[in-house]
């Protein structure tokens, strides 16, 4: 009853949304000023602030969040990665090439959707190195912050972490923070004060609804190119998509516009992620040629850098494991920031069945050295590309994780004496692209 009452409440606080829709027909054929690939923590913001001007389209592989409580509610935090299927689910189980499980968002909002929801800004010096300008990057916080950051409320665990964290030597103590910054903190949540998720999703309430349409559960296939006569010089004509539960048979089109009086066309812009994006490049014919021509692709241009020196973060978790009832599910709300920004230290209470629970302590190296690559492994582009990240080939990140290892189980054995009844064992284990 309760989360049917919770439930009604937030539809109704999401009104305004931009019209969304899941009939590629509609809007097969026709033309945009924009074509945004992904609707994820980056496709969500740039595709509302770029219909303020522009006609947009907003394209999702996933369907939408709202309405579904495993997504929204943070009492229900983590049984979705549970329940993963091939084609539908809103979490997409993969093995990299590595043999290590993880998984990427697959519905409108990302993997903000589905993740734990901690909030907090990339560091100052992270911004200069960009070269990113930094009244623009504090607008950009200070706009997304207003609409889905929130100051948690810590549970009894959370506080336990906290004073893990400072006993361990992890300072100074930054209190409540958005800011990257070392030493320990309280961040951002993206869940409310009644326990409701705030997706990158809900900044689409600030798009001109008269300038943009987003089409969920359809997967772009590749872009189309248009050579003017020249087959030497092309230029991105629109999209090619398929359903997400369809046949890769049946495609769909969408095209730019071209401004009247103007040679120059509208854009394409690929915010698919990590993987989906390099891969949407593969398979419309842009990537080093040798991979390409292995699938019968034809080649648009030869460019060796796509795929490749992709990284992911490895981590060390240590657990409690404990003979006792089964615990609510608990998002990260407090960080460790050590080593020179190196080291990020968080941890939570996730479900691993419907009625049992981890409680890991998990710590991360935030810029690992070592590198791998991205390849298609069929022209599928709802299947997952071949990923493999050469995990731990730099001995100074197996030395990372000696020493993470060593600093959270040091946390965790403290944390275990103030707050947690005997018996209790520290069980250790090291994963890649930690879940919390």
């Amino acid at each position: 009853m309760t989360i049917l009452i919770s439930l009604t409440f937030f539809i109704v606080g999401v009104g305004g949304l931009p019209y969304m829709t899941s009939d590629v027909k509609e809007v097969a054929g026709k033309s945009f000023d924009y074509i945004v690939v992904g609707g994820g923590t980056a496709g969500c913001p740039l595709a509302a602030t770029l219909s303020e001007k522009f006609s947009v389209l907003l394209i999702e592989r996933g369907g939408s969040p709202y309405g579904n409580p495993l997504l929204m509610y943070q009492s229900l935090y983590g049984f979705l990665l549970l329940q993963t299927d091939e084609f539908s689910s809103a979490a997409q189980d993969f093995i990299s090439a590595d043999g290590v499980s993880n998984c990427r968002g697959r519905v409108l909002g990302g993997s903000s959707a589905i993740n734990g929801g901690f909030y907090g800004r990339a560091s100052e010096g992270f911004v200069n190195k960009a070269g990113w300008d930094k009244e623009l990057v504090e607008d950009a916080y200070t706009w997304v912050e207003s609409k889905l950051v929130s100051t948690p409320e810590l549970t009894p665990w959370q506080t336990a972490i906290e004073f893990g964290l400072l006993e361990s030597g992890i300072i100074p103590f930054n209190g409540f923070s958005l800011e990257h910054i070392e030493g320990t903190k309280i961040g951002g949540s993206i869940f409310d004060i009644r326990g409701i998720r705030h997706s990158s999703a809900d900044l689409l309430i600030a798009a001109n609804p008269e300038n943009i349409v987003v089409l969920l559960n359809a997967t772009v296939k590749n872009i189309i190119f248009h050579s003017n006569g020249n087959a030497a010089e092309k230029t991105v004509h629109g999209i090619r998509f398929i359903k997400s539960d369809g046949s890769t048979d049946q495609t769909y089109e969408a095209y730019l516009n071209q401004p009247k009086n103007s040679t120059s066309w509208g854009d394409v812009i690929l915010s698919a992620g990590a993987l989906g994006s390099p891969q949407i490049l593969l398979l419309s014919g842009i990537g080093p040629q040798k991979d390409i021509k292995n699938f019968n692709i034809s080649q648009v241009l030869n460019l060796n850098g796509v795929g490749k020196r992709v990284r992911d973060n490895p981590s060390i978790a240590v657990l409690v494991q404990k003979d006792q009832k089964n615990r609510q599910p608990e998002p990260p709300q407090v960080s460790g920031i050590a080593k020179d920004f190196k080291f990020i230290i968080e941890g939570g209470i996730i479900p691993t069945s419907s009625d049992a629970t981890s409680m890991p302590i998990a710590a991360k190296i935030a810029f690992p050295a070592s590198e791998g690559e991205l390849k298609l492994y069929n022209t599928d582009p709802r299947q997952n590309p071949s990923v493999k990240f050469n995990y731990l080939a730099e001995e100074g990140d197996l030395e990372d994780c000696a020493n993470m290892h060593r600093r959270a189980k040091k946390i965790l054995q403290r944390e275990c004496e103030d707050i947690l009844p005997l018996p209790w064992r520290l069980h250790s284990w090291i994963s890649f692209g930690q879940r919390l």
